[in-house]
């Protein structure tokens, strides 16, 4: 989906594909005709935008067979779908039962990470629509927080200067050109947007900067104003924004607030849960840990990194940080320029959401996406923007 933005630029918004889980192109394949179509048919749009999540062997089959790139341009084409920015962060295994810490995996440090964003820039400029230029690939923040010591920041540090310099040479070689953004998350090397500008100060490179991820954004509690006015006086390119909402527990020391919370405590996936105390945040890996008693301090809120359905705040006694999606929101695209011009809803957690609020079959996560990416479509064209054909 386009938007105009009011000093004339067109803003992007789509939603991330990595909630269909696929390992290979025929799995992507058959995203397009199973879920996303549906989905663009339901918000009632002849073009709907795409966060296309492409693990290894998808990525290598792509960049290795020009004719498979050009066939899965076609596909988007005749589905009323289009590319523009790409999530790489999880490498692969996304779909898999557990996949917990293995998401980090391989992280900046590892030689196959640099190989695989560059086959993921090197096939976004193939992807993208004829009259677009421009597009954005979502990475993790350099590692997880443990064995990450001085020699693999090193390492890490000179993998993404190769990055750029192999941005640089995609952008002469196409006239495309592709952008990565280092996504801060709760226990990453870079958790928050201020871990943030010290390494891309160092790295120094115009075409890699941040991905905002709202969730993120709240689970850490940052202000979206505070956060979001460092990057800006830092020159810190802000790539790309995921537009996501974290689990809000007001009162964690009820027992009723703490059993509701531990219906979101899940095997799948990594539930960091951060609390603000006044001697700053304290947090668990994981939603169960914190559940755990005395294992954080349940004086003021909780919240935990589980993306819930933007439309759908969960039923009291909890509630999502969705407020916090709105102040980044307004900050980001509401004033007289965009500080970012690719938006992604990414709920990747629809089938990890208690078992009664999941939804049952491919209709009804088709019906929820569209609900989300319509939410988002109001919030945008509320701020001034107006929706292109």
């Amino acid at each position: 989906m386009r938007f105009r933005h009011p000093d004339g630029s067109t803003v992007h918004l789509a939603y991330c594909t990595n909630v269909h889980p696929a390992e290979t192109l025929d799995g992507v394949l058959a995203q397009l005709r199973e879920h996303c179509e549906p989905v663009r048919r339901r918000v009632g749009r002849d073009r709907l935008g795409i966060g296309l999540w492409l693990a290894k062997d998808a990525a290598h089959a792509l960049v290795s067979d020009p004719s498979a790139l050009r066939g899965l341009r076609t596909e988007l084409d005749r589905r009323g779908l289009e590319v523009v920015t790409l999530n790489g962060f999880p490498y692969e295994g996304f779909g898999a039962e557990e996949v917990k810490y293995r998401v980090y995996r391989p992280d900046w440090a590892d030689p196959e990470r640099l190989d695989h964003t560059t086959a993921l820039a090197r096939v976004l400029a193939g992807l993208l629509p004829d009259d677009i230029t421009e597009g954005t690939i979502s990475t993790l923040p350099l590692a997880w927080r443990t064995a990450y010591d001085d020699t693999r920041a090193a390492k890490a540090q000179a993998a993404l200067r190769t990055l750029g310099e192999r941005l640089d040479a995609l952008a002469e070689l196409t006239g495309r050109s592709v952008r990565v953004g280092l996504e801060p998350e709760p226990g990453c090397v870079i958790e928050t947007t201020g871990d943030a500008l010290a390494p891309l100060t160092v790295i120094a490179h115009h075409r890699i900067g941040i991905c905002v991820d709202t969730c993120h954004l709240a689970t850490s509690f940052e202000d979206p104003h505070t956060a979001l006015d460092a990057l800006t006086t830092a020159r810190v390119p802000i790539v790309k924004s995921q537009l996501s909402a974290a689990l809000h527990a007001q009162h964690p020391r009820l027992s009723e607030v703490r059993a509701a919370l531990a219906a979101f405590d899940e095997p799948r996936f990594l539930h960091q849960t951060r609390t603000a105390t006044a001697a700053g945040l304290r947090g668990t890996d994981d939603l169960g840990e914190a559940l755990e008693a005395g294992a954080l301090p349940d004086a003021a809120p909780w919240r935990a990194h589980f993306h819930v359905p933007l439309h759908a705040a969960p039923a009291a006694p909890l509630t999502s940080t969705l407020p916090v999606l709105k102040t980044a929101l307004t900050r980001l695209v509401g004033g007289p320029h965009p500080l970012t011009r690719h938006l992604e809803v990414e709920t990747y957690t629809w089938q990890a959401l208690p078992p009664d609020l999941r939804p049952r079959g491919r209709t009804q996560l088709a019906d929820g996406i569209a609900a989300e990416l319509t939410l988002a479509r109001d919030l945008l064209t509320d701020l001034g923007l107006k929706e292109l054909p």
